[in-house]
């Protein structure tokens, strides 16, 4: 082989080449999992090495964009990359450029369990700190993202289940690096809850990603719900996803719906209940009226036995009886039947001859009048005259 039939290149030449060549034979944009290693801050550009344990690539976050990014990873993150291939045709370097940047599932629950540990060891995540979610509350506070899918249903299902309960809808981001955000709004509602009724709050968030939950997971907000003196209840992704903020709150629910489900009463079955209320009422009432009326009955059957003509009644044959038995018992029914009553001057009757003095002034009483008698002598029964 001739040196004039092999490319003849200059080193710029080839880097060019080389460059032109990734190019137009790559990707211009791709998905890069991988775990971030020494990540550091040069003149406000963010420079790490992406490495998968066997191979490593160095990456770049250029300042205008790290501004933009909501997540900002640590030593060890586990992460999921949008990129480009970067190649420096000056000193033949290749590069990954991040154009954006979130954690994987792995760093996500990675930082679950830590956050978790942490709050559970300080006593934060402990079934007695929970309180008791109110029965007919006057008013809710919901954060969620405005608008939304979820906040719709949730309005109406609140509408439709006690449209008594005032709602106060206050809006959160829910994507990304904005756990402060959500705090924020959190402490105020703590400023003002008393003034605007407000007796439990729901945090809610429609479906994801694990991973895009992660915001849920941050200590400080965390801490702010657990210390919040009014009932939480969360709504937070699907049934499955359970973040530090689920246990820190006094309920969880599955999701937003749920939430709501979770913390009004039925209005349907309050009806039902009211219904059977009404019934047991009725009941008792007719029950009453029963008794009374019976109570009654009794009364009026007292007071006929005890009316005024039947006592004088009893009271006529009582006086009756005893006149009868007076009359039986009259000292002139024994003078009608030849009897005889003997008295001195005194009065006092004579029943014995001990009674009798001689001389001595009698008086004998007979049916139709009185004789006066004195003693001439006295004899006992029995003696002869």
């Amino acid at each position: 082989m001739t040196t004039e039939s092999i490319p003849r290149f200059s080193v710029r030449e080839l880097n060019t080449a080389i460059g032109n060549l990734l190019e137009r034979g790559f990707a211009p944009r791709f998905l890069l999992e991988a775990t971030v290693s020494k990540p550091q801050i040069k003149k406000g550009h963010l420079w790490l090495t992406l490495t998968d344990g066997e191979a490593s690539v160095s990456s770049v976050v250029w300042a205008s964009k790290l501004k933009q990014l909501e997540y900002k990873p640590n030593d060890g993150d586990g992460v999921l990359i949008v990129g480009k291939l970067n190649f420096w045709t000056t000193r033949a370097a290749l590069n990954v450029q991040v154009l954006d940047i979130k954690p994987n599932l792995s760093t996500v629950l990675r930082q679950f369990e830590i956050v978790k540990d942490l709050l559970l060891h300080e006593g934060l995540i402990n079934e007695t700190r929970k309180k008791a979610l109110p029965q007919q509350p006057n008013a809710i506070g919901i954060l969620t993202s405005v608008p939304s899918s979820a906040l719709a249903d949730m309005l109406k299902t609140a509408g439709e289940r006690w449209p008594l309960t005032k709602i106060f809808v206050i809006p959160i981001p829910v994507q990304g690096n904005v756990s402060q955000q959500i705090k924020r709004k959190l402490l105020l509602l703590n400023d003002q809850y008393r003034k605007l009724n407000i007796e439990a709050i729901v945090i809610a968030r429609g479906g994801g990603n694990r991973e895009d939950l992660i915001l849920f997971d941050d200590e400080q907000l965390c801490r702010t719900i657990a210390n919040l003196p009014i009932p939480v209840i969360t709504g937070i992704g699907h049934e499955d996803d359970l973040t530090v903020a689920d246990l820190v709150a006094d309920e969880r629910a599955a999701t937003p719906t749920a939430a709501i489900v979770k913390l009004l009463p039925s209005r349907e079955s309050a009806k039902s209940d009211l219904r059977q209320l009404r019934t047991r009422l009725n009941e008792n009432c007719n029950w009453i009226v029963k008794k009374e009326r019976h109570r009654l009955e009794e009364l009026i059957t007292k007071l006929k036995i005890n009316s005024p003509r039947n006592l004088v009644e009893k009271k006529r044959i009582k006086l009756n009886d005893k006149s009868n038995l007076l009359e039986a018992h009259s000292p002139q029914r024994w003078l009608n039947r030849g009897f005889s009553i003997v008295k001195n001057e005194l009065g006092n009757s004579i029943t014995s001859i001990e009674d009798i003095s001689i001389p001595e002034l009698l008086r004998i009483k007979v049916t139709d009048g009185e004789v006066k008698v004195e003693t001439k002598s006295i004899s006992q029964q029995g003696e002869s005259k």
